[in-house]
């Protein structure tokens, strides 16, 4: 069947298009009665408007974009909660594109969601992503943009972050704290800032305790996958560290995982922190030490900046930062 148009409501009750038209947007021109009976017999014809045409006839939208590197991930999930209940108060609906952290499909995604005037744009850069061109399309086509999670320095828009280096910092100096004295870090890709600012808490806060931030001590492995792979050598080898801090969760059970197999003790011969606070933290055995993003307001945070920018704010760019908690559970002493 063909959707349902005002059309077919006009033609039901013999009046005219632009009597349905209006009497939908209850111009003040249409009768109450009129009104009552436009919209019940929209009701019984099980008629949905086309807001695509709506914005494209008044050059309103109140659709936003949100590109996202991964939903089946903890934190990414949590920010997209936040935003959709931000932009459910705000009278916005939301369009979800997915990465999957690939470069060519953020490009595609955001050139589909420049193609549907949305009204503004909420981007998680993908970490193979190095050149922003997509983006300064973005901002170009006069779509207001924020960036989460993943800042860019070189992007004229506001973005709102966790603080990374903060929490990195914290964890490292508690794995010091409780008698670690080989700490590695198992980072993510190295062109990510979000990785660079975790790479640095852990570098500054060795440093505070004369203790040396040594180059081999830093392994990218960011994925449950590639930790299980690396974990044997490293926990096995002569130098074996008694501290990892760990770039996410995922990475983090990676090792529990490994280290347990192995016969290692943990948290007694091997203290293991991760970043994010995803369930299975708590689901581990023995349950993860973490530090927690607050992805949840993160989102809200975002499209609160994003729908200041909408409403025709003009002030200079800003980055905000959501404070990060460090969570101790059993997976440290």
């Amino acid at each position: 069947m063909k959707p349902i148009t005002i059309k077919d409501i006009a033609r039901e009750l013999k009046v005219s298009v632009s009597t349905v038209s209006r009497a939908l947007q209850n111009h003040p021109d249409i009768s109450e009665q009129t009104k009552a009976l436009v919209r019940e017999c929209a009701r019984k014809l099980n008629y949905k408007p086309n807001v695509m045409a709506s914005n494209l006839r008044t050059n309103r939208n109140n659709t936003i974009g949100v590109v996202i590197p991964e939903l089946h991930h903890h934190f990414f999930s949590s920010v997209l909660d936040g935003i959709e209940q931000a932009a459910n108060d705000a009278g916005y609906t939301i369009v979800i594109c997915q990465t999957g952290e690939n470069t060519e499909k953020e490009i595609k995604g955001v050139h589909t969601l420049i193609s549907s005037r949305v009204a503004g744009m909420l981007v998680g850069i993908s970490k193979e992503t190095t050149n922003y061109h997509h983006l300064h399309e973005v901002i170009a086509n006069g779509i207001p943009l924020v960036l989460y999670d993943r800042p860019c320095p070189s992007l004229p828009c506001d973005e709102v972050i966790s603080d990374d280096y903060a929490g990195a910092f914290s964890a490292v100096e508690y794995l010091i704290l409780t008698g670690c004295k080989r700490i590695i870090c198992l980072a993510s890709s190295s062109q990510l800032e979000v990785s660079r600012r975790r790479l640095q808490g852990w570098r500054d806060a060795l440093q505070r305790y004369d203790m040396v931030a040594d180059p081999s001590a830093i392994i990218e492995c960011d994925t449950r996958e590639k930790a299980i792979i690396a974990a044997p050598g490293l926990l096995q080898s002569d130098n074996r560290p008694d501290g990892i801090f760990c770039v996410n969760d995922d990475c983090a059970a990676g090792i529990v995982h490994v280290a347990k197999i192995l016969g290692i003790n943990i948290p007694e011969q091997l203290s293991v922190c991760g970043f994010s606070d995803a369930p299975l933290c708590r689901a581990t055995h023995p349950m993860l030490t973490t530090v927690q993003q607050h992805g949840a307001e993160i989102g809200k945070r975002a499209f609160a900046r994003l729908l200041m920018r909408i409403n025709g704010d003009t002030k200079i760019h800003q980055t905000k930062m959501v404070s990060t908690d460090l969570i101790v559970r059993e997976t440290t002493k």
